[in-house]
């Protein structure tokens, strides 16, 4: 096994994680509801995303919390969202790379949600 290298790679782990994403009981109907048949464009999306993350390569722009603001989500989806994403890493790569995406999806998993907690609960 080896660590995330480039593009092609963070290609095959995003495939795998939403792969498994689409077939998962608590998150495949939440994304079908939002991305319907647009999956190459949102995985396009998601490549650029990581290799930003990753590689520091300017390949996404935006802003990813807004389109998630509006999603019926809460820590238990984010929990299974970082339980899929950290095995679907951890069953294609090792390494520092591999380490620093789960880390920052970590981050991020618990910045989302306490950010919509924040949002909800002001209402």
């Amino acid at each position: 096994m080896t660590d995330i290298k480039d593009r092609k790679d963070i290609e095959l782990l995003v495939d795998a994680f939403y792969g498994k994403v689409r077939t998962d009981d608590l998150l495949g109907p939440i994304f079908a509801a939002v991305i319907k048949d647009n999956w190459p464009k949102h995985l396009e999306k998601m490549y650029g995303f990581w290799e930003t993350i990753l590689f520091n390569v300017r390949a996404y722009s935006g802003s990813p919390f807004p389109p998630h603001a509006k999603l019926p989500i809460e820590k238990q989806h984010f929990d299974r969202w970082l339980k899929l994403f950290h095995g679907t890493v951890d069953q294609h790569f090792k390494g520092e790379k591999a380490e620093e995406v789960k880390n920052r999806s970590t981050q991020m998993g618990m910045m989302f949600n306490h950010k919509l907690e924040h949002l909800r609960n002001k209402v």
